[in-house]
């Protein structure tokens, strides 16, 4: 990093200088997904739950913020992160629930909110104003639930009362909404089934279960009986995956890279980015892995293999599967060899920026032919990238992408509005300093 500057507004410059190889060790930050989770039933809960490594993104802080707000409460000691539950008894705020710019937020706290007495209205910033909740709205209102929007967006005003058990379909691929379902079931009167077309990740069925809570699956079917009651844990949030997602692809980009990422979440259903990974001509070792509440974690060593980075075509479930790393995937499809095919993600087009479009404008303006679709892009390999001046969006995935890309770029890359990768990852770019040789 070279230098650090005031931009229009509030907004914070970063310059990223290319590097010459990417190598060292470091332990990411706690994974995001889980920590809502934990947020969020520990809030629920009767006891203290006791959580070490707790993420440090401002996301799942909001979550824990919305959760003391209805009463439970929280302090920190060192890693460990204490959460004091309300014993199954959620109470309406005095004021507003602001979920920041955190749409894991909403989407899961509706769930877990709808079955209790009061009204209870959530809101947050620009870009989660514009993120679509009515598929979360459509569910919860079939379990008898209450909830006004505004044009299908937030603010989202919840009339709590009694919820009943549905079977329900998902329409879309969405672990928020399954999440918000299986919430709400936990509370409703009878036992509430979801049919999974597509899986999606399960952190909230091992999160649950590890709270004691009993759900079962049959095939693509999920169901949970209702009445059930939390009780407080110790857990360990393992690395998040999709933080990881950024060293994994920027060791891809140096023959001689070496990257060693320990305490990684290694859950099944969150696994399909390391088979992309190798896919594309990396080389990886588990190094050890564990267990603990269901979910895996261990180390892990990457670097690029003796094929070179080559490319690939993703499309259908994966797409639904890599939603949060397609655009780093993206960011490095130019220097691929192959080129990168991405189908079947529209939904990046509603979450914090319309990313498809984003994606395509900052390769576009570091010198790359890309082709756009509705639900993806083309982009093909053998380019030379050079640096440019990016627009974030204020997306902290696209911020950090596109800090990756400009490590292979000629010359040095300007971020526009870089502090949103404090959302999910604020160690960001002290991380990449540390492991990017110069």
């Amino acid at each position: 990093m070279e230098a650090m500057s005031s931009a229009a507004g509030s907004s914070l410059t970063k310059i990223v200088a290319p590097a010459r190889s990417f190598r060292g060790s470091l332990t990411v930050p706690g994974d995001k997904s889980i920590s809502h989770r934990y947020a969020l039933l520990a809030g629920l809960a009767e006891g203290t739950s006791r959580i070490t490594n707790f993420s440090t993104g401002q996301d799942p802080h909001s979550s824990l913020a919305c959760m003391e707000a209805m009463g439970a409460s929280s302090k920190v000691n060192g890693r460990v992160t204490e959460i004091t539950g309300t014993a199954g008894v959620l109470h309406p705020p005095s004021g507003l629930l602001d979920c920041g710019n955190s749409g894991s937020t909403m989407r899961m706290l509706a769930g877990l909110i709808a079955p209790h007495a009061g009204d209870f209205t959530m809101i947050g910033d620009a870009s989660l104003t514009v993120r679509p909740m009515e598929r979360i709205r459509k569910p919860l209102m079939t379990m008898g639930a209450r909830i006004d929007l505004t044009d299908g967006h937030a603010p989202m005003t919840i009339h709590g009362g009694p919820l009943h058990a549905v079977d329900f379909e998902a329409p879309i691929a969405s672990a928020q909404v399954k999440t918000a379902i299986i919430f709400a079931g936990l509370q409703a009167q009878g036992t509430t089934s979801l049919l999974e077309a597509v899986r999606t990740r399960d952190h909230s069925e091992h999160a649950l279960r590890a709270f004691g809570a009993k759900l079962t699956r049959t095939g693509e079917r999920l169901s949970i009986a209702g009445g059930q009651r939390l009780h407080a844990i110790d857990a360990a949030v393992p690395g998040d995956m999709s933080s990881a997602a950024f060293f994994l692809c920027a060791a891809l980009l140096f023959a001689d890279s070496n990257v060693v990422l320990d305490g990684l979440g290694m859950n099944p259903t969150r696994s399909a980015l390391l088979d992309v990974i190798t896919a594309l001509g990396g080389t990886i070792k588990v190094l050890d892995v564990g267990e603990q509440h269901g979910e895996m974690a261990g180390t892990i060593q990457v670097n690029l293999g003796p094929r070179g980075l080559t490319g690939i075509d993703i499309s259908g479930s994966l797409s639904a599967q890599l939603i949060d790393e397609l655009p780093v995937l993206a960011a490095i499809g130019p220097y691929t060899r192959d080129g990168i095919t991405i189908r079947d993600a529209k939904e990046l087009r509603v979450k914090e920026s319309d990313r498809i479009a984003l994606v395509v404008k900052n390769l576009r303006a570091m010198g790359a032919e890309v082709v756009e679709h509705e639900d993806g892009m083309d982009i093909p390999g053998g380019q030379t990238l050079r640096g440019g001046v990016i627009d974030s969006g204020l997306d902290h995935r696209i911020t950090m992408a596109f800090a990756i890309a400009a490590l292979r770029a000629e010359g040095p890359t300007e971020i526009l509005g870089a502090e949103a990768a404090a959302v999910s990852f604020p160690e960001f770019f002290d991380y990449l300093d540390e492991l990017a040789i110069r």
